[in-house]
Parts: C-alpha cells; structure tokens; sequence
C-alpha cells in the first residue's frame, strides 16, 4: 500500500495459545486509531491466527512462528498473517458453509467481512491478507 503507515508488527510461537495474544494485539492498535470496524476485524484475526496454527507448518514445528503485521492507510487497514506455509496445499475457500456447521469458515467469514482479502506464498512464508476500509459495509471481493 502506498503512503501506508506501519501500525505495529508481532511474531508469536504457533500454537494455540497466540490466537488469543494475537487478539489483543490487534485489539490495542486498532482502538489507537479510532478504526470503528475493530471487532470485524479481530474475528477475521482470530480465523487467520487459528488456521496458521492449525493447517501450517508454523503449528507443526517445534520453532514454527506466525507473524503480524498491521498497516493503515487513509482509514483502511491492512493485516498480513505470514506463516511457515504447507507444502501441498493452499487456503481454500468453501463455498459449501452453512450457517449452523461448526467448522470450515473462516475464509468464507473473511471474505464475507472484509473490503478485500486474498494469499500469496513468498520468501517470508504464506501470506494471507485482508483489507477492511472504516467504513465500507458493503464488501468488494477480490
């Protein structure tokens, strides 16, 4: 993002216990600065957060880290969650979800949620991203 400005950057150990650090986290710097979507914002996190834990090699390492970086630009705010990445697979978004179903929709709440979201594997691991304008309600998907 162009003119962003750098809001804060955490690295957590992966596992389970960083999900609800992670939350904080966010929750702190976003209350800073005022953005009124914070509790959208942090669900998307917890979603992203768990399923690094869960479905990368961050969670399967003994060392394996997922880290956070927070960004904001012109009242949109941008959170990367990086981590170690799972050879073989990509994030996959389910268009099966139903609302009663007790798993497999977290991309499908960030995609929901979120002005724009998406992933990309680079040198710093997997990255998944999403992007929540303040005050857009009405989605635009990527």
């Amino acid at each position: 993002m162009k003119g962003s400005e750098l809001l804060g950057h955490i690295a957590l150990p992966g596992d389970a216990a960083s999900v609800p650090q992670a939350r904080r986290y966010v929750r702190d710097l976003l209350e800073a600065a005022g953005h009124p979507r914070t509790d959208d914002a942090l669900l998307l996190v917890t979603e992203l957060v768990t399923n690094a834990v869960r479905h990368s090699d961050s969670g399967r390492q003994p060392d394996g880290k997922v880290t956070l970086i927070i960004m904001s630009r012109d009242g949109t705010i941008l959170i990367d969650v990086i981590d170690e990445g799972s050879p073989g697979t990509a994030p996959e978004l389910r268009t099966d979800v139903q609302a009663d179903c007790g798993g497999g929709r977290g991309l499908w709440l960030v995609r929901e949620l979120s002005t724009a979201w998406g992933w990309r594997d680079d040198q710093a691991g997997r990255v998944v991203w999403f992007q929540m304008a303040e005050n857009d309600r009405e989605p635009a998907h990527v």
